[in-house]
């Protein structure tokens, strides 16, 4: 029996009935996908995901992955290296392909439904693969004509590829990298450095892998130079091979070092990367264009909204299992008349609590994710006419960072607080999925720029470089949800959203002002800077309750109409109603502490912590 239980319905519900998604799925251009035929696509995911990619998903302890110092080889699991590479067989990943290759062109808020259902499957697996077609979409738009060629032979020949960043002393600070290019006589550059935490660095899954490099140029005018805008992006392979072909050749000088081993996903191998220690590692830069970071980012913003879905359907799964445990298990009495025999837990009250919680959270960042990728699709659309929906774009970029961020602290949190807890002893072993969920997602917080970086990203880079316009533009629909009084459900919880969201306008307020200092007190910028992760997981939360809350509307509307959903809909409503109730009434207490921030923290000798 698959570990993994998805939720196909609440992706329908938010798609179709909270999002509006029918009025573009079927629209230019996405021609080829209706409704109905994003629900086959949900629904056929499903299957695939459950009764194939899920099968591998347990811990290799039997079988772990392997390295050999002597040839610089990763060998992974038998049972999950077949997995893998059927999954890159299946056609999944031609969602994500670019029009040019596919013929057609896929809703992102689609693509984001059936990726949230194969990492909730096996996230070792598709978290390394989804790459490819970011990369190829990067060597298409970006790349040389050499460049170009080499994203069809990686899909002709189903090779891997690899980002590239982090060094042993460079970890969040790219710009510190120490990775060096060389110029050659032949437009070649040699690549010499060492590279840490590259997820599937080296494996015996595919014939050749194509790296993505960060590295600094040497002795070239204009070029190199401190810092991240010294980084260029450099295309480095495995294997030398045959530009029209695709057979390979000799062996490039990009070899495995090392291997980490990891609290969770012990499936993929992460892998320390040497290039250039005894044998040239020849690579070619990037669209013969010096602009690394910025390229590098095109991944990077794809994949920060990566790891916010997957943390994400970590905790759907998660809660979906702990149901399922509640409603099975029997243990104990009713608290008020409990003579008789014993109830399932699911009857105790603090079990519902937590329930509801894992229900509402994840239901919640789902809701926040689609509503992204629902932007997504406008930009999309825009692109399509020739134009660029810029309110669109700018929210779809507002948004990443809460994403990452606030999704990955509070799936963790709520994984191991709430659903592993429903379990009780058995929920330590091995015999159920919650601790592998649990170790799995932590390092959710940590990749692609941790938690921290995401708060500091979020208002310096986000908030403050557009004066708050997004933002502001974002409460202001908020501000509407609140004022709806169209019927008189859910009043009190309209006025808990309503003072939230005067909350994080007094938060921005705050910490905009305490950034930009003043003569008398130059050092409020530091004081700033402890809440800027705060103020991310506050937006979180008030984002998921804001849709939350816009759901429960939607489903007391629903719920008169329907019997076979009815209890769906009143899920949703006690969703909704829950959220603003227990989670956003912190809020005026969360701006009260953030006023209470001292710059006295900063100043505490070190010997003191």
């Amino acid at each position: 029996m698959s570990h993994y239980h998805s939720n196909i319905r609440d992706m329908q519900f938010v798609l179709f009935e909270l999002l509006d998604s029918q009025s573009r799925y079927g629209q230019a251009p996405f021609a080829d996908i209706d409704t109905a035929a994003a629900r086959t696509v949900l629904g056929e995911a499903a299957r695939y995901a459950t009764d194939r990619l899920a099968t591998t998903f347990s811990d290799t302890g039997r079988e772990p992955v392997t390295f050999d110092p002597a040839t610089h080889s990763v060998t992974l699991p038998a049972a999950y290296r077949d997995a893998a590479a059927d999954y890159l067989d299946s056609g999944w990943l031609e969602l994500d392909l670019p029009y040019a290759i596919t013929g057609q062109n896929v809703p992102p808020s689609l693509r984001w439904c059936v990726t949230e259902l194969m990492l909730g499957a096996n996230p070792a697996i598709p978290q390394g693969l989804n790459v490819i077609p970011q990369v190829v979409r990067l060597l298409l738009h970006q790349g040389t004509e050499a460049q170009r060629r080499l994203a069809e032979l990686i899909l002709e020949h189903r090779w891997m590829v690899t980002m590239v960043l982090t060094e042993p002393d460079a970890g969040s600070d790219v710009g510190a990298g120490r990775t060096r290019a060389i110029p050659q006589s032949d437009g070649s550059w040699n690549i010499e450095g060492v590279k840490r935490f590259i997820t599937y660095g080296d494996h015996d899954l595919t014939d050749n892998i194509i790296h993505l490099v960060l590295a600094r140029p040497v002795g070239v005018d204009g070029a190199g130079g401190p810092g991240t805008r010294g980084l260029s992006l450099f295309v480095v392979p495995k294997f030398h091979f045959d530009p029209d072909t695709g057979d390979l050749s000799d062996r490039n000088g990009v070899f495995v070092t090392g291997l980490e081993h990891k609290m969770g996903l012990t499936g993929s191998p992460t892998c320390e990367v040497t290039f250039g220690a005894d044998t040239p590692a020849v690579g070619w830069l990037l669209g013969d264009t010096h602009a690394g970071l910025r390229q590098m980012f095109e991944l990077i913003k794809h994949l920060r909204m990566l790891v916010g879905v997957k943390s994400t359907a970590a905790l759907s799964t998660g809660y979906l299992n702990a149901r399922e445990y509640a409603t099975a298990r029997t243990q104990g009495h009713r608290l008020v008349g409990g003579e008789g025999r014993p109830v399932a837990i699911i009857e105790h009250p603090d079990v519902r609590r937590s329930l509801m919680t894992q229900k509402a959270y994840a239901e919640g960042m789902r809701a926040l994710i689609l509503y992204t990728g629902s932007q997504q699709d406008r930009i999309e659309m825009s692109h399509a006419a020739g134009d660029i929906d810029r309110e669109a774009d700018s929210c779809h970029q507002l948004l990443l960072p809460v994403i990452k961020g606030y999704c990955a602290e509070t799936s963790w949190r709520v994984l191991g607080q709430e659903s592993l807890q429903i379990f009780g002893g058995s929920g330590f072993l091995t015999d159920y999925p919650l601790q592998q969920y649990v170790r799995d997602t932590k390092v959710d917080s940590l990749y692609e720029g941790t938690t921290g970086i995401q708060g500091m990203d979020l208002f310096s880079r986000k908030i403050l470089r557009d004066g708050g316009t997004t933002l502001e533009r974002l409460l202001a629909e908020m501000d509407k949800t609140a004022a709806d009084t169209s019927d008189n459900r859910l009043v009190r919880e309209r006025g808990i959203l309503s003072t939230a969201v005067d909350s994080v306008r007094g938060m921005v307020a705050l910490l905009t002002e305490r950034w930009g200092g003043d003569e008398e007190n130059p050092d409020e910028r530091v004081v700033a800077a402890q809440d800027t992760t705060r103020l991310l997981l506050r937006i979180g939360d008030l984002m998921c309750g804001w849709l939350l809350l816009r759901s429960a509307q939607v489903a007391y509307l629903a719920v008169p109409t329907t019997d076979a959903d009815r209890a769906f809909y009143l899920g949703k409503i006690q969703a909704g109603s829950w959220f603003a109730r227990q989670v956003l009434t912190a809020f005026p207490a969360e701006l009260e502490s953030m006023k209470n921030t001292t710059v006295d923290l900063c100043e505490l000798p070190i010997e003191a912590f």
